[in-house]
């Protein structure tokens, strides 16, 4: 045998090993699927089935709190006053930033409740069947960033916690380079974190109820604690109150405006993934409650986190806006005691928060770029590998203040995408969605050849693109000269975004309207349609079971 047809040989048994390697990773295709034969989906892709479809009112309720209660949401107050504002800003801010976020999750909230379908299957409406996959490689990516910071800072939580117990935790000796960015102590701390958190994020969605409820009583319980005891140290709520304007005029006005934006881009995230949870409610009445419940959420905790920094300021002489920081100057038998518990507690909503921000949004996103392969549990474990470990978050938080920058502005990349199924899904569709044709590659969301539905990408354009210098700039702080007033479009990037991007869609869609993917009623299944903005009720629920039941028997 020749050595060309030796290599040929050799090759051939390569590709074969590597492709029976392949085949043992292949999940099982499900028989319920949508899909056309020879594409590929799992029941973490699929419609959610009916059994799966657990969450009530109170679950949303519980899912919020275990969101937004975290250590940076207590913290994030004190970026606001150390720019010169005010604790009235400060709160000004966390209203009106929240309610901004509102519109998105509701008007989207809509989406997954009632036609249970993720994030990434529901986009296909709106940009088409392959243009989808890049609105959820970007949401994705932002989820493995949050992931990655949002995991080291619950390293910091379980730090508190062991050195509550063992003091001389803080003293393991160094054996790790500077310019790593962590200690040996903090690497052990963050092997810990990451450990405990592992099997939490196995926990399937439709499962997680009660453990938001542990961390809703959990959070609240030592929040107040935490208030009551420094306030009581320092006789007082201290003087945060009388602080005077750093800024004036014009640049304070611009300033507020850049301070809302900043908590819009922290919930731009869930505000555009939020199918991924509301397709596991059993009604969608449970939608509605966000309005309430996210702004409650941070007017409370940043309130908290005022009253706590200001006695802090009367007791250490500084102000102290870290909760974990502030746990670490507790010594004595009860204040080890009382750091133990604020650790714990800061420990569970670090793992409550990138439980249900970051590790399911992530998960469902691989999952239905790569269904033969992945399903959310196998999803959640690349994501937390990938985001704890081969992208090194303390290397981002020690050296790169520039990417967590970049990181709060991809709320500009993420608000037409928001803004985009919003638009699609009422004002294009008005709510009539062929939903086993969201599956299909060659159904009416195809649009044309490319599978992209170029209104989408003409929206996203005009949205992203007057928003690049501004966050060009938050990056790479010398450019700010060089931008001008081109910067303040960039201070309200949520609202122009948002709003841009949903007036260009809908307009195109009016003067140019897909007619190939309107269609006149919701079809939830092959042969079963339902009059549109009806089925999310209770009694659209059994009709559809009744006789998508009926439906299979017949085949």
């Amino acid at each position: 045998m020749g050595l060309v047809q030796r290599k040929k040989l050799e090759s051939i048994k390569a590709n074969l090993k590597a492709k029976r390697k392949l085949d043992g990773w292949v999940l099982p295709r499900q028989e319920s699927s949508f899909a056309e034969p020879g594409t590929w989906t799992n029941i973490d892709c699929d419609v959610t089935p009916v059994e799966r479809r657990t969450w009530t009112a109170l679950t949303i309720f519980g899912f919020w709190f275990s969101d937004a209660l975290n250590a940076q949401a207590w913290m994030q107050p004190a970026a606001i006053l150390a720019l010169g504002l005010t604790w009235r800003e400060a709160i000004v801010c966390a209203i009106f930033g929240s309610l901004t976020c509102c519109v998105p999750l509701v008007l989207n909230g809509f989406v997954g409740a009632r036609l249970h379908v993720p994030f990434p299957v529901a986009m296909r409406a709106s940009w088409g069947y392959y243009a989808s996959r890049f609105p959820v490689i970007v949401r994705a990516v932002t989820a493995l960033f949050w992931h990655a910071i949002q995991t080291y800072t619950g390293s910091t939580a379980m730090t508190q916690m062991i050195r509550a117990i063992w003091p001389s935790y803080l003293d393991i000796p160094n054996h790790i380079p500077q310019h790593i960015g962590l200690t040996t102590q903090q690497m052990v701390s963050h092997f810990i974190f990451w450990t405990v958190q592992f099997p939490f994020l196995m926990i399937p969605p439709h499962k997680l109820k009660w453990l938001f409820v542990f961390k809703t009583v959990l959070v609240l319980v030592s929040s107040v604690a935490v208030v009551i005891s420094m306030t009581q140290k320092a006789g007082g709520t201290g003087d945060i109150w009388n602080l005077p304007y750093g800024v004036s005029g014009s640049t304070r006005r611009w300033l507020i405006l850049s301070c809302v934006s900043s908590y819009t881009g922290s919930w731009a995230t869930m505000a555009t993934n939020i199918p991924d949870f509301t397709r596991y409610l059993k009604s969608d009445k449970g939608v509605y409650w966000q309005i309430f419940i996210l702004p409650a959420i941070q007017l409370t905790l940043g309130i908290f986190g005022i009253i706590a920094c200001s006695s802090s300021k009367v007791v250490y002489g500084e102000y102290i806006w870290d909760p974990l920081e502030l746990a670490s100057r507790w010594e004595g038998a009860s204040g080890r005691c009382g750091a133990f518990f604020v650790g714990l507690t800061w420990v569970v909503a670090q793992i409550g928060t990138n439980l249900s921000a970051n590790v399911i949004s992530c998960a469902n996103d691989l999952a239905c770029l790569c269904p033969k392969y992945i399903n959310l549990r196998r999803g959640a474990v690349l994501a937390t590998v990938t985001a704890g470990w081969i992208m090194q978050p303390w290397k981002i938080i020690y050296s790169a203040n520039s990417l967590l920058n970049f990181m709060s502005g991809l709320g500009c990349f993420l608000a037409p995408i928001a803004a985009l199924l919003g638009a699609d899904y009422w004002v294009t569709h008005r709510q009539r969605i062929h939903v086993p044709d969201l599956y299909r590659s060659h159904g009416i969301y195809l649009y044309n050849e490319w599978g992209t539905n170029w209104r989408a990408v003409v929206a996203f354009l005009v949205s992203v693109t007057p928003n690049l210098p501004g966050l060009a700039a938050s990056v790479n702080p010398s450019l700010q000269k060089s931008i001008g007033d081109a910067q303040k479009i960039y201070y309200m990037f949520y609202f122009y975004g948002f709003t841009s991007a949903f007036v260009v869609y809908c307009s195109l869609s009016h003067f140019f309207p897909p007619t190939s993917t309107i269609v006149s009623r919701v079809v939830y299944d092959d042969g079963i349609e339902l009059p549109a903005g009806e089925e999310g009720s209770d009694f659209d629920e059994k009709t559809i079971e009744a006789k998508a039941e009926e439906s299979h028997r017949s085949l």
